[in-house]
């Protein structure tokens, strides 16, 4: 099992600053996911930036959430 997100701060062109349960630190480019169905909505920055930490994810107020592995798999590690 790949690590889980505990903090997460939304940042400007979309992207999410992540930090996970192992220490490690990654940034998430959500640009490619903006003109996919649900995720159309995160196009507005203001509800973008509601992205919280749930159940070791990121997700949206509108139920929106993207898969754990994926966001540690696909971020740029710093």
């Amino acid at each position: 099992m790949n690590p889980r997100i505990i903090k997460v701060t939304p940042t400007e062109n979309f992207i999410l600053k992540l930090t996970f349960n192992n220490g490690e630190k990654g940034l998430y480019d959500c640009s490619e996911l903006l003109n996919f169905g649900v995720f159309k909505e995160l196009q507005d920055k203001n509800y973008f930036n509601l992205a919280k930490v749930l159940d070791g994810t990121v997700a949206w107020p509108h139920e929106q959430d993207i898969c754990p592995d994926t966001l540690y798999l696909d971020s740029k590690k710093s």
